[in-house]
């Protein structure tokens, strides 16, 4: 394959996307690695692997079908961060090839998840991986179609919050208490932010085919209220967690993120309608969701090595 073509594969399954599921993963094995001192690499590898491979899927069988719906034809407000990769529309790779692909990273995908599952010797990683599988490839599909619903937030949320970091959690210690699933809350939060902030400039093409994303169905206005006040339970969330000693006080490193939730806010209350100048609430989305994820980690290995237990 020439560089040419991996360029274009890499734009099609948008890779710089991939840290809204590294983050997960790499969470779920700290606070594994956290509570029990150990870490399995092979398997920590393979977490990794499998589940790009189901987000690359996840982002090509997205491509395709708004393809069909005509909803990124019309959509003449892409940006960096929203309405699709464009390859199909800009004739560079042809639709037929983006969906076998697609089919082709969720069956690898899976294929991982299996050997993992088989490894564990019970069937937690399967129905966290049928659920994950399920909202990725259903995500834009007809006949379910959950981001056209008003559910495509939510869906984010889990798939590539709550259960990427239970299943990292579970194949590096074959348990999954409660506290892990408490423990997600604040990187779901703000997975979901990423969409949610990136759907405010498709916002006239998908009200025009009719997919009903939590911004078309509560207007710009009240849509980005709601995005403010996601921003502020991330991190009431966070120190809930703390108070109540289901992260170690070290994770209050988190709070030093607060300077760029404060510019985005200020930056998506001024310009929650134009396009171009909201860009940087959308890139700050971005970092934040990152930069809390891997202060998460920071705050648990400094516990992990600081503090005698």
């Amino acid at each position: 394959m020439q560089i040419k073509q991996i360029g274009l594969w890499i734009k099609a399954v948008r890779a710089p996307f991939f840290t809204a599921t590294i983050v997960p993963v790499v969470l779920g094995a700290t606070l594994a690695w956290h509570d029990n001192s150990r870490l399995n690499w092979q398997k920590f590898l393979l977490t990794f692997i499998g589940v790009a491979f189901i987000h690359a899927g996840t982002n090509l069988v997205n491509d395709y079908f708004d393809h069909l719906s005509g909803c990124d034809e019309i959509n003449k407000n892409c940006t960096p961060f929203s309405g699709g990769s464009r390859v199909i529309q800009e004739k560079q790779i042809s639709a037929k090839n983006i969906f076998l692909a697609a089919i082709t990273c969720f069956i690898l995908g899976s294929a991982i998840g299996l050997y993992l599952n088989y490894l564990s010797g019970s069937y937690v990683v399967l129905r966290l991986g049928v659920v994950g599988v399920f909202l990725g490839f259903f995500y834009t599909v007809k006949f379910f179609r959950i981001v056209y619903g008003g559910f495509g937030e939510l869906a984010v949320g889990i798939g590539c919050g709550l259960l990427i970091v239970a299943g990292t959690y579970y194949v590096q210690l074959e348990q999954l208490p409660l506290r892990v699933l408490l423990v997600s809350l604040p990187i779901s939060i703000l997975v979901a932010m990423i969409l949610f902030i990136n759907e405010f400039p498709d916002y006239l093409a998908d009200k025009a085919v009719g997919k009903k994303t939590l911004v078309v169905i509560l207007g710009q206005q009240r849509a980005m209220t709601l995005y403010h006040a996601l921003l502020a339970s991330t991190y009431l969330s966070i120190i809930f967690l703390v108070l109540f000693k289901y992260l170690p006080f070290f994770c209050l490193i988190t709070l030093f993120s607060l300077p760029l939730a404060l510019a985005s806010f200020d930056v998506s209350r001024k310009n929650f309608q134009k396009i171009q100048e909201l860009l940087p609430a959308n890139a700050l989305t971005i970092g934040l969701h990152s930069l809390v994820g891997l202060l998460l980690c920071a705050g648990l290995a400094m516990d992990k090595i600081f503090v005698v237990k």
